[in-house]
């Protein structure tokens, strides 16, 4: 995801059942280059490495887009020590993506990923994964070409969205052209698309024979889904502004949260959402949200004791 899946929305999510958790599309030749890229891109703290309540160990993956493998390479060097593998996006279709020859536009270009997968991987130390994320093409034999010369690179497990780059949200997932990618590819899948529900999850899980399954949109949309929530909960927005005030990050970013959270929600009728969307600061939504959905009592004092 570009720009929401940052500190506060990552702590949030590792309560609800996630095992894998992403940062956010960075762009690695800004990352690169950039102190103030860096320190704006991504943020971690020592939250985020414990494990949860149950003993859970989360994963931490950070999503670069690059074009070339040396920026792949540098950044996956430079953010190694705070994360357990790095992913390369080959699935965004937004165009600016594509006149930066990123994203979908390296579906073309096996050859090239295949360089960056090896480039990674002799920076980093085999603890470290390397993976990728791709959508299909209309011919699936151009995939299973695709997929084969990035497995020969030494690539450690492969996300696939069920879309082809031209294909707008609203399309159907192709669960079936997952099915058969499976097929033909050695290291573990995940499958991505439309998953809103613990029921869609399961049921693309089968649909699929996939090793795991990503949600993006739905987790955005109800970060509990994982753990069998079917809408968010009030529970899930307290403990999001809880981590949203200990770990700040650009307010849009707080608000959209929220907005995304509490968008099905009952009790969020016009006049409620246009106070949301109303709130001018940091200040002004947590008022809102102590509000409509009271304070988090458990969060807020571990707060006292557990900055980032």
């Amino acid at each position: 995801m570009v720009r929401y899946s940052k500190l506060p929305f990552r702590l949030l999510v590792r309560d609800y059942n996630v095992d894998v958790v992403y940062t956010p599309m960075m762009l690695a030749h800004e990352f690169v280059r950039s102190q103030v890229a860096r320190d704006s891109d991504f943020t971690t703290s020592s939250l985020e490495r414990q494990p949860t309540a149950d003993g859970r160990e989360h994963v931490l993956i950070a999503q670069f887009a690059s074009a070339g493998p040396e920026d792949f390479a540098r950044a996956a060097e430079l953010i190694a020590p705070w994360v357990d593998g790095v992913d390369l996006n080959c699935g965004c279709p937004q165009s600016w993506a594509a006149k930066e020859a990123i994203g979908c536009s390296l579906m073309e270009h096996p050859d090239i990923v295949a360089e960056m997968v090896r480039a990674a991987k002799a920076r980093l130390s085999p603890s470290k994964s390397v993976s990728v994320k791709i959508r299909v093409h209309k011919d699936l034999t151009q995939t299973v070409r695709w997929v084969q010369m990035v497995e020969r690179a030494g690539v450690d497990y492969i996300t696939i969205h069920g879309r082809t780059r031209s294909q707008r949200s609203s399309t159907p997932p192709d669960y079936e052209a997952i099915r058969m990618l499976k097929q033909h590819i050695n290291v573990p899948i995940i499958a991505n698309g439309d998953a809103y529900t613990l029921a869609d999850v399961q049921k693309i899980a089968q649909l699929t024979n996939a090793d795991g399954v990503m949600a993006a949109r739905g987790l955005l949309e109800n970060p509990a889904l994982f753990a069998g929530f079917d809408a968010t909960s009030a529970d899930s927005v307290r403990r999001f502004m809880g981590h949203a005030v200990r770990c700040p990050m650009p307010f849009p970013l707080v608000l959209h949260h929220v907005g995304e959270m509490s968008g099905r929600m009952k009790g969020m009728g016009k006049r409620e959402r246009k106070r949301l969307t109303a709130c001018a600061d940091l200040v002004d939504l947590v008022d809102f949200v102590e509000d409509k959905w009271g304070v988090d009592e458990a969060h807020s004092s571990a707060a006292n004791t557990n900055g980032c």
